[in-house]
């Protein structure tokens, strides 16, 4: 059964002076989702959380949270939380007080808050630390206590500005698994900011791919891995191989092109383009199969290879066009093969997606 959506965005623009930043933004959130927002810095991603939030105020559009309007409503009427990646934690406060704050403003019970303390605190692990001080606290410490503060006035929806952006790698990983297990515990809708890729695809129910200030794909973690509908929506997001191919035909079941002199069956993207049309295709580098039949696939010839924990990737330059790379990559990939060496690379039936670049596809 479909959820409910709990947060609309409507055309949201927004200029610093004459400098667009967010170019006409539309989203729908379900309740409950985790939806995070992947982009490159300066895509415009943090000035978006911060009009969700009510801290920046958008040039045109709306913000429509459980159906109500609140594009013009102060941050302290919209229930809506916080979490930034420099924790924003109150010096000379202790813990208990940074997560009591939100309630004391309030003027909620001391036995309320007291109660609520102790059961936000539980949730991120941290009982029994409500009078240690911040500076006392390791930054995953400081990280949950953050969390603790925003979720104990039981928002509807959280805001997280690239929270574990500080933490050391596998911290940071510890903390993606805990943060999705809470979320799932409490049932808040989290909108998540982060230029990490793995973050994205590991911790979210769909992935919103932003670009100059606009969202170029919005969609699954497997929707947004398998079949990018762009060149930079495939590079960014897991290094797919992007390889220029002419469309030969339209199926229903496949598009027929041909690629380096091959002609290969790719899925369809989001355009439909007339045979003859120059386009792109994205393989990922997993899905590359190696044989030493030349008429079986692309003649390339090995340029660098390298091996990492048990990952080898092969550095291929199909033959006559040179200036493109093709990388295969996969564990238990043929490890005796060294530069210089022939390879034919294959890629199979409907491994590759064809992409919608309006330079590549007008034979730029």
């Amino acid at each position: 059964m479909e959820k409910p959506s709990i947060l609309e965005l409507k055309n949201i623009r927004k200029s610093f002076d004459t400098t667009p930043v967010l170019n006409g933004i539309h989203l729908t959130v379900a309740e409950g989702e985790f939806i995070t927002i992947l982009g490159s810095s300066g895509c415009g991603k943090t000035t978006l959380l911060r009009i969700i939030a009510g801290l920046e105020e958008a040039d045109t559009g709306s913000v429509i949270l459980e159906g109500q309007d609140v594009t013009q409503l102060e941050p302290n009427l919209r229930s809506v939380n916080t979490v930034f990646q420099n924790y924003a934690l109150f010096p000379y406060m202790t813990v208990g007080e940074n997560v009591a704050y939100a309630l004391k403003l309030r003027r909620e019970s001391k036995k309320s808050i007291c109660q609520k303390v102790s059961d936000a605190l539980a949730l991120v692990q941290l009982s029994g630390y409500e009078n240690r001080m911040p500076d006392a606290l390791s930054g995953g410490q400081k990280q949950r206590v953050a969390i603790a503060r925003a979720i104990v006035a039981e928002p509807k929806v959280l805001l997280l500005d690239e929270p574990l952006g500080a933490l050391d790698l596998n911290l940071r990983r510890q903390m993606q698994i805990e943060l999705k297990k809470l979320q799932k515990q409490l049932g808040i809708t989290f909108i998540y900011i982060t230029h990490d890729q793995e973050e994205a695809l590991t911790m979210s129910d769909r992935v919103a791919i932003m670009l100059n200030g606009q969202f170029v794909q919005v969609g699954t973690p497997s929707e947004i891995y398998d079949s990018p509908v762009n060149t930079y929506t495939a590079r960014f997001v897991g290094e797919a191989n992007v390889l220029p191919a002419t469309i030969i035909e339209n199926k229903a079941e496949a598009v027929m092109v041909e690629c380096f002199g091959q002609k290969l069956q790719v899925r369809h993207g989001i355009r439909t383009l007339s045979p003859g049309s120059h386009t792109n295709i994205a393989v990922r580098g997993e899905s590359i199969q190696l044989t030493s039949d030349e008429k079986s696939g692309i003649p390339c010839t090995v340029t660098e290879k390298n091996f990492t924990g048990g990952l080898m990737k092969l550095t291929l330059s199909p033959i006559g066009a040179e200036e493109y790379k093709i990388t295969a990559s996969r564990y238990g990939i043929t490890a005796d093969m060294e530069e210089g060496d022939s390879v034919t690379a294959c890629i199979p039936p409907l491994a590759a997606v064809q992409l919608y670049d309006e330079e590549a596809e007008g034979g730029c």
